[in-house]
């Protein structure tokens, strides 16, 4: 088992910054690609990055690519993504998920983090 915790969240305003953390406790979470996901109309939860178990690969959906930025630093447990160039379509509540595979659907995902909210006003 794996349990997943977000932080970072908060109100940021449109053109700003924002880091989020998960951090894992229970098996370590260097043996799981993780990933990133959010709320969009019309889909449970929409792929927004994915980074591989050692942290060479990532993946992004084009909506982020070249503003959001994901590492791990797998001594601590915790995985980041670091968010640039906000905008208020960025609003959301983030969830951060670990997968023995790692893709782009979330149904790939065995392990999820309760949520952190993003809101980004104009």
């Amino acid at each position: 088992q794996v349990q997943l915790a977000e932080s970072g969240g908060g109100l940021v305003p449109a053109g700003g910054s924002r880091r989020l953390s998960c951090a894992a406790s229970g098996r370590t979470l260097s043996s799981y690609a993780t990933g990133w996901f959010r709320p969009a109309p019309g889909k449970e939860r929409e792929f927004v990055t994915v980074i591989s178990y050692g942290g060479r690969v990532s993946y992004y959906a084009e909506s982020v690519k070249g503003r959001f930025t994901i590492s791990r630093d797998n001594d601590k447990k915790t995985v980041y993504l670091q968010m640039s160039s906000l905008k208020p379509e960025d609003t959301a509540v983030y969830y951060c998920a670990a997968s023995m595979g790692g893709g782009s659907r979330s149904a790939e995902y065995d392990y999820w983090g309760q949520g952190t909210q993003v809101t980004v006003s104009s």
